[in-house]
C-alpha cells in the first residue's frame, strides 16, 4: 500500500532499537567467556546452543532433568536501585538448585530477558550475573534471547527467566523413596531472602514507607544493598555429597517458595515426617526485622520465606559428621537441623517445625 501521510512506519519508530540490542550482545560477550563446559560447540550468537551429549556416555543409563524459573518481583529492587549486576545470580540458583535436588548434575542454561527498552550496558550488566552465576554452579550458559517490548512494559521494567538441562544416573536419583525414619536433616544456610517472597517485601517497604537507602540498626549495610544479596548457589555443594556419600544421601530440599515445611515435605515419602528443631539456628536479622515491622504472621512467615535454610540434605544418621565436615571443608557451614520420625496419622509426607528460633 502507498504511504499517503508523507510519514514512514519503522521498528525504531515503534519503539525496538535493534542498533542497542546489537551493541549489548557485544558487550556480553566478555561475561560469557566464564560460563562454558569443555562439551559447548561454538559461539554465543546461533540460532540454537550446541552441547556435546556424547559428555553422557560415562552414565550407564542417563535421565535427563529440566528446569525453568524466574526471580520474580526482586527485578523491581534490583530496578529502584539501578543495581543489575547481581540478579543474575538468583536467576541461576533458581534454576540450577532445583536440579540438583534430585542428584543431577545441571549441564547448560539458557536465559531470556524481557525489557521496555533496551540499555545495552545494563542487559550486560544482567548477564554478568548470569555467567557468574553459571560459574559457580559449573554450568554452561549456552544462549539466551533479549526482547524488546515497548509498551508493554515501561521503559526501565525488565523480567527475566531461565531454563537449564542436567543429568543425573538413573540408580543414583535422589527423592523420598530413599529416605527413611530416623535420617538427619542436614540444613545448609540461606544467603538472605532468595528471590522467593519478595511481593510480601514489596508490600512492607510500601506501607510502612521503608527506605532503600537506610541503614536499620544492627544492620552493617543499607536495606537494598542486603535485600539485593544474591541467592546462594548451592548445586556443587551438593554434587560434591552426591559423590562423596553415595548411598548415604537420601535426598535434598531446595527451600524456594513454600518455606521450609512445603518444599521438605516435597521429598518425604507417606507414613514418615520431617521435624526441625527450630533453636539450632537464628532467624536471619533481615526477616526479622521485616516481619517485626509488618506485623507479619509466623505462620505466614514460614510459607512465604526461607527463615534461614536455603538447602537441606537428608542422610543416614551414621554420615552425618562427614556430612558436615565435607561441606565445612568446601566453606558452608551446616548443621543438623532435624531429623526424620514415623508419623503416627500415617499420611503423605509432612514437615513439622518444633520450638521456637533461638534469640541472636
Amino acid at each position: 500500500m502507498t504511504d499517503t501521510t508523507g510519514s514512514s512506519s519503522t521498528y525504531s519508530k515503534a519503539g525496538v532499537d535493534i542498533d542497542a540490542g546489537d551493541l549489548a550482545v557485544q558487550l556480553m560477550k566478555e561475561h560469557l567467556k566464564r560460563a562454558r563446559r569443555a562439551e559447548v560447540i561454538g559461539d554465543i550468537g546461533g540460532f540454537a546452543g550446541l552441547f556435546d551429549v556424547s559428555a553422557l556416555k560415562r552414565f550407564s543409563r542417563p535421565l535427563l532433568a529440566t528446569s525453568t524459573d524466574g526471580v520474580g518481583t526482586k527485578t523491581e529492587i534490583a530496578r529502584q536501585l539501578g543495581k543489575y549486576d547481581t540478579i543474575g545470580e538468583d536467576l541461576v540458583a533458581m534454576v540450577v538448585d532445583d536440579l540438583v535436588v534430585c542428584g543431577a548434575e545441571p549441564l547448560f542454561m539458557t536465559d531470556y530477558i524481557a525489557v521496555g527498552k533496551v540499555f545495552p550496558e545494563r542487559i550486560a550488566e544482567i548477564v554478568s550475573g548470569i555467567a557468574r552465576g553459571c560459574a559457580k554452579a559449573g554450568t554452561a550458559l549456552i544462549g539466551g534471547e533479549t526482547a524488546e517490548h515497548p509498551g508493554l512494559l515501561g521503559e526501565d521494567e525488565f523480567d527475566i527467566a531461565g531454563a537449564a538441562t542436567g543429568a543425573v544416573e538413573y540408580e543414583k536419583l535422589l527423592g523420598p523413596e530413599k529416605v527413611q525414619a530416623g535420617d538427619v536433616i542436614i540444613a545448609m544456610p540461606a544467603s538472605g531472602i532468595h528471590a522467593n517472597g519478595f511481593s510480601l517485601v514489596r508490600h512492607i517497604l510500601t506501607t510502612k514507607n521503608l527506605k532503600l537507602d537506610a541503614t536499620p540498626q544492627d544492620f552493617s549495610k543499607t536495606l537494598g544493598e542486603v535485600l539485593l544479596t544474591p541467592t546462594e548457589i548451592y548445586s556443587l555443594d551438593c554434587l560434591a555429597l552426591i559423590n562423596g556419600l553415595k548411598n548415604d544421601l537420601h535426598a535434598f530440599t531446595h527451600i524456594t517458595g513454600g518455606g521450609i515445611a512445603e518444599n521438605t515435605a516435597r521429598v518425604i515419602p507417606a507414613g514418615l515426617k520431617a521435624v526441625y528443631e527450630r533453636s539450632t539456628w537464628a532467624l536471619p536479622l533481615e526477616m526479622a526485622y521485616l516481619a517485626q515491622i509488618g506485623a507479619v504472621p509466623e505462620a505466614d512467615m514460614e510459607r512465604t520465606w526461607n527463615c534461614g535454610i536455603g538447602m537441606a540434605a537428608i542422610v543416614a544418621p551414621h554420615a552425618v559428621g562427614l556430612t558436615v565436615a565435607s561441606l565445612a571443608a568446601r566453606g558452608m557451614k551446616a548443621w543438623a537441623a532435624g531429623v526424620v520420625k514415623v508419623d503416627p496419622a500415617g499420611g503423605p509426607g509432612a514437615s513439622a517445625l518444633e520450638a521456637s528460633f533461638k534469640s541472636r
